[in-house]
């Protein structure tokens, strides 16, 4: 898993760099606040109520230990309330044992491989480290895919966080039929 995570931290951030034309940046009115010594992602995201709820996927996917790596990782953030918005019956679904492999998905879609600071965005397509690409939009600010991105530049010891007002969820996942199943 590290030498996927490295060759495609190396990729990605090609892609970051090389990808768009659109040199605009993203200031952003939300303000979360790392600890004077950032932690691990995980900690960063612990020590944050918002992100009570990232933290208690980011667990239940058995996510921890890698988040908590070396890194470095890029993780767009959901917070609660993008949480609390997505369809009723899906988080509550997701956290359920048996669905562990499709919160892996969809929770490995909010990062990316390498450390992505807000100045060097730009907008196209980006791996992600489940696989499929994420479309990253600076035309208005900033979009990953249809997520806005709300905050920038948490740090992290093994990264950075970017805080998004929704889930992303890879296109290989069917929500409505997941919910179906």
């Amino acid at each position: 898993m590290k030498k996927k995570i490295a060759a495609m931290a190396a990729a990605s951030l090609m892609l970051l760099a090389a990808c768009g034309s659109d040199d605009s940046t993203s200031d952003t009115s939300t303000t979360v606040e790392a600890p004077a010594e950032a932690g691990t992602i995980v900690e960063v995201a612990s020590a944050n109520d918002d992100f009570s709820t990232l933290v208690e996927a980011v667990s239940a996917a058995g996510l921890v230990e890698t988040l908590s790596g070396e890194g470095p990782f890029t993780v767009f953030a959901p917070t609660n309330a993008a949480f609390d918005a997505l369809p009723e019956g899906l988080l509550e679904k997701l956290l359920l044992p048996e669905n562990k492999e499709v919160l892996v998905a969809i929770l490995t879609y909010h990062v990316v491989a390498g450390k992505v600071m807000a100045a060097d965005v730009k907008a196209g397509d980006v791996a992600s480290v489940q696989g499929e690409n994420i479309t990253i939009d600076t035309a208005s600010g900033v979009k990953v895919n249809t997520a806005n991105v709300t905050s920038t530049d948490v740090p992290a010891s093994n990264g950075v966080i970017h805080v998004i007002d929704a889930v992303i969820v890879p296109p290989s996942i069917d929500v409505a039929a997941f919910l179906a199943s």
